[in-house]
C-alpha cells in the first residue's frame, strides 16, 4: 500500500516508484487500486486559489486534471458537484499515469499483469463506485508507450 495527499501517482516520485516497481516485479501483483474518496481535502484545497506553502507544488497535479477537464467541471452547479467530479477526474488520471510506467507497461508485456482499478470511495454511505478499468495491454497514448 502506498498513501499520499490526493492518490497522486507523480513520475518523479522515488517513494511511488519505488513501492510500485517491488510491487509488481517482486511481490507480482495482480491488481493494483487508486482509490479516492468524495470529500478529498487535497482536492478541495486544488480548487482553490489559496497558498498552501510547499504543499502548492504537491497540489499543482490536481490543477493539471482540473486545467485538462475546466469545461466539464464548471459545468457542474454546485461546489461539491464540482469536487466530487475533480475526485474522480483526478483517480481517472492517476490511473492513466500508472499504464505510462515503464513498470506497468513490462509487467504487462511480459505477464499480463497486472490490472489497474480507478475507484472512488463515498464516506457518506459506503459506496464504492468505479472510475476506470484498465486490463493489461489497454491502450496507452502513443508518445508514453515504451519500446519493452
Amino acid at each position: 500500500m502506498h498513501r499520499n495527499v490526493a492518490n497522486l501517482v507523480v513520475n518523479g516520485d522515488i517513494n511511488l516508484l519505488s513501492v510500485l516497481q517491488y510491487s509488481v516485479e517482486v511481490l507480482k501483483v495482480k491488481h493494483i487500486i487508486v482509490c479516492g474518496h468524495y470529500g478529498c481535502g487535497g482536492v478541495q484545497a486544488a480548487m482553490t486559489n489559496q497558498s498552501f506553502g510547499v504543499l502548492n507544488n504537491w497540489l499543482h497535479n490536481i490543477k493539471d486534471v482540473y486545467r485538462l477537464h475546466q469545461p466539464e467541471v464548471d459545468a457542474l452547479p454546485t461546489t461539491e458537484d464540482k469536487n466530487n467530479r475533480m475526485t474522480e477526474l483526478n483517480v481517472q488520471e492517476q490511473v492513466l499515469n500508472l499504464a505510462k510506467t515503464a513498470i506497468v507497461q513490462s509487467a504487462w508485456k511480459k505477464e499480463q499483469r497486472p490490472y489497474l482499478h480507478g475507484w472512488v470511495y463515498s464516506l457518506k454511505n459506503g459506496i464504492l463506485k468505479s472510475i476506470l478499468e484498465m486490463p493489461p495491454n489497454s491502450p496507452v497514448n502513443p508518445i508514453y508507450k515504451f519500446e519493452i
